[in-house]
């Protein structure tokens, strides 16, 4: 479980095929990662495998390559990253699962004031878990639903300190991104579904 509060950004150093994915190491300035510990990689749950000063290597299944931009990754590739939470730390975000539900689009980036709106394009799946001023994850960043200024596109407003620790502000149109919806979001959705087959009857 993660919270979508960004500790830091690192960057991919090196990676290599593996008979099952790929391989990625990647330059961290976390110290005391164990083996087989969770860190979500802009927002998507891998294994540490192997560890030392200023690195850590993961990898990546073929399904998970297919369902992410985890494939899209290549050298300098920049990261953001957070550890698993603790129980007793602070829910500073929202409740996060590192499980990507697909991949949006950036469709457009501009500025309102000092606040940076960016519209991502959604696939209907997707659509159905965003709520206005609801929580929503992009790239691993909690965040809230701003707007939904056209149809099948969700909006989010990213403040200077988000931007300055993450990479949302480099996000550029065209760009693709994980999305996570709202876990709460997702149970109820799954609770309802029998009842809302039944009226469409």
């Amino acid at each position: 479980m993660f919270t979508g509060l960004i500790e830091q950004v690192g960057h991919i150093e090196s990676m290599s095929a593996t008979d099952a994915g790929m391989e990625f190491r990647v330059c961290s300035a976390y110290a005391g990662l164990m083996k087989g510990e969770s860190i979500a990689l802009n927002g998507a749950c891998l294994t540490v495998r192997e560890h030392g000063s200023g690195w850590f290597t993961v990898a990546a299944v073929v399904t998970t390559l297919g369902r992410t931009t985890v494939g899209d990754w290549h050298e300098g590739t920049p990261i953001n990253l957070e550890r698993a939470m603790r129980l007793g730390d602070r829910l500073g975000g929202h409740m996060v699962q590192g499980h990507v539900d697909g991949v949006g689009v950036v469709k457009g980036v501009e500025w309102e004031q000092d606040a940076l709106l960016i519209d991502i394009e959604l696939t209907d799946n997707l659509l159905e878990l965003m709520v206005p001023h609801g929580s929503v994850c992009i790239d691993g960043v909690s965040l809230t639903v701003n707007a939904m200024p056209a149809a099948g596109v969700m909006q989010v407003s990213v403040i200077e300190y988000t931007r300055a620790h993450t990479t949302l502000g480099d996000l550029k149109t065209g760009q693709r991104v994980h999305v996570e919806g709202d876990v709460i979001g997702k149970y109820v959705q799954r609770l309802l579904a029998p009842y809302v087959a039944r009226r469409g009857e």
